[in-house]
């Protein structure tokens, strides 16, 4: 009996250890609010990583394709019964994580006789001006991280996903520094791009612990472009748009990059 605990911590440990592995090679996610929304930006070359959750939301996401598309299908479930109940003004990003997926992605990872869910998730809603915009990242083990203030931050105006903490925290310290909620769109998008190519240059390079030169960000930025498709969409911030969530196609993106 007196090495139950234990057997539960180490299992516990070689799960953390076996799905952070899997979710390592995953691409990068920038989710930046500016002037007239928040803009979604990846690059890859297969599948879909951003999502419409509903109306003011939306969701990007690295992992398992199957488990994604359940934490996704719950989330629009969830968001859609309480419109229909309730109202779409009291649908809440906040209410649908912290009650909802949360607590069964940490249910699941703890239940270590049953699978966890592949995945790590990083939800936006848009609000009226700037500095009403939330971000949310849920990790597979149900951890939560926003971009409000706290006693230790200052509050963000943007947020990132990645496959490693490093990465992770090197695209937000460009951020911080670089980017600025009240930018346009094009300013936003190139920032975006950065960010990215920052996180991925960060998973290829596993020491790296500093922000690399502008010149191997940008070199690395024009490489992926010629080898993968950009991957962007946008919440728009204007009320009046029946349907605020919209996609950008590649080709229309291309033409507003910096070289």
């Amino acid at each position: 009996m007196i090495e139950e605990p234990y057997r539960w911590v180490e299992a516990i440990a070689n799960r953390r250890e076996y799905i952070e592995g899997q979710l390592a090679p995953g691409s990068p996610i920038a989710a930046l609010g500016y002037r007239e929304g928040i803009l979604f930006l990846t690059l890859g070359q297969m599948r879909q990583k951003m999502f419409e959750i509903y109306d003011r939301i939306a969701m990007g996401a690295i992992g398992h394709p199957g488990d994604i598309e359940r934490l996704r299908m719950a989330a629009i479930e969830l968001a859609s019964t309480e419109g229909f109940t309730r109202s779409a003004t009291d649908v809440s990003l906040r209410r649908l994580v912290h009650y909802s997926l949360s607590p069964v992605m940490k249910t699941a990872f703890e239940q270590v006789y049953g699978p966890p869910y592949l995945a790590r998730m990083l939800f936006a809603e848009v609000g009226n001006r700037p500095e009403e915009d939330l971000f949310l990242r849920v990790e597979y083990d149900g951890e939560l991280a926003s971009n409000g203030a706290t006693y230790a931050r200052a509050r963000q105006d943007f947020a990132v996903l990645s496959g490693t903490q490093q990465s992770t925290e090197l695209m937000e310290a460009f951020l911080k520094t670089q980017h600025v909620s009240d930018a346009n769109f094009e300013t936003a998008l190139n920032c975006a791009l950065d960010a990215w190519s920052i996180g991925h240059m960060t998973l290829q390079a596993s020491e790296a612990k500093e922000l690399p030169e502008r010149a191997a960000v940008a070199k690395h930025r024009q490489e992926q472009l010629v080898a993968a498709g950009i991957e962007a969409v946008l919440l728009e911030r204007d009320a009046s748009r029946a349907i605020r969530y919209r996609s950008l196609s590649d080709t229309e993106l291309r033409p507003l990059i910096h070289e």
